[in-house]
């Protein structure tokens, strides 16, 4: 079980920029059609940012959202932690800009980096720092701008991955609700499944990082696949067995929207029945970082989510990193 002071979800908030693509304008960028994504995808459209809006951008937007939901003032917000793949720059923190953005004075920030897994480590980190009493209000941001690392002739990324933000504010909780238990991996030799080779220490940006079109995502799909099931299922059963429930007990489950294949293969694994199952990844792509956060604020939004309702949420990204959580539902949400 979860140790300290109760600690949960009091107000959330997501945001996805207007512009859609779809699999059809895709057809007019990159050998593919509709059929072929749908097919090994289950995607339809994506949001994707336009000019020069960044990550940040979007997580001021969404943070915006779930402070008014949550009912306390930006002065109250102590510490703020955003989670992404898609800095606005390599320094300063994203989080340090989003504070600037919001007028948010003297909390702490920092930028955790765990690819899609990023805002179960960000929340779960939160949650420490609530649950000791270090702080009593933080600011957990799950933002991504891919579009801009994307390698428009790759088919195998482009039709992934997408752009949103996603935001929850994190306070102590009535006993018996909120995050309940959590679990965090990485490893197994996998760091070259999903990568940007470019940009960083190892190979600077150069005439020839350029050329080599190193500077794009890139995935060894097959691979990252076949671990993402492994992973997200061990994960679900690590989780619920620490929170002390069973499989049966979940009432909602969200994973990260990655590809519907790997959620229908773990789904199938964990016996959860589809009508537990929320997915909005047609609508919406791999938003990453945002991925679950956007999904659960929908999943609010259209009523599937009452209090007392015990949610279990996994993913899995670059790293490879994996992780969990289940929570029950304080009876706040987005709004």
């Amino acid at each position: 079980m979860f140790k300290g002071r109760p600690v949960g979800i009091v107000g959330l908030g997501a945001y996805a920029p207007p512009k859609r693509l779809t699999n059809f304008d895709l057809e007019k960028m990159v050998d593919t059609s509709d059929e072929w994504i749908t097919e090994r995808t289950g995607i339809k459209e994506r949001r994707i940012a336009e000019g020069s809006v960044a990550t940040s951008d979007l997580a001021v937007k969404a943070a915006e959202k779930a402070i008014e939901s949550a009912g306390v003032s930006r002065d109250e917000i102590q510490f703020i932690i955003c989670a992404t793949a898609s800095p606005d720059m390599l320094f300063p923190p994203t989080a340090c800009i989003v504070q600037d953005k919001l007028g948010i004075p003297n909390a702490g920030a920092f930028d955790l980096e765990a690819g899609c897994t990023g805002f179960m480590y960000a929340l779960s980190v939160a949650s420490q720092f609530v649950a000791l009493g270090t702080y009593d209000t933080v600011l957990v941001l799950g933002a991504e701008v891919l579009s801009k690392f994307l390698d428009w002739q790759d088919r195998t990324t482009c039709i992934l991955f997408a752009d949103a933000g996603a935001a929850a504010v994190v306070k102590a909780v009535p006993e018996g609700f909120g995050i309940l238990s959590f679990h965090l991996s990485a490893g197994d030799h996998t760091t070259e499944l999903i990568h940007m080779p470019a940009g960083g220490s190892l190979n600077p940006a150069s005439h020839e990082t350029v050329d080599r079109r190193m500077h794009y995502v890139k995935m060894l799909g097959n691979e990252v696949f076949r671990s993402a099931i492994l992973k997200m299922e061990e994960t679900a059963h690590i989780v619920v067995e620490k929170a002390g429930l069973t499989l049966d007990d979940i009432d909602l489950y969200v994973p990260h929207q990655a590809n519907i294949r790997i959620i229908d293969a773990v789904v199938k694994r964990l016996k959860i029945p589809r009508e537990k199952l929320y997915v909005n990844l047609q609508s919406y792509g791999n938003t990453s970082c945002a991925s679950i956060p956007l999904a659960l604020y929908e999943a609010i939004e259209k009523g599937k989510v009452k209090p007392g309702c015990n949610i279990l949420m996994t993913a899995v990204g670059a790293g490879l990193t994996w992780g969990g959580m289940v929570m029950r539902w304080n009876g706040t949400g987005g709004k």
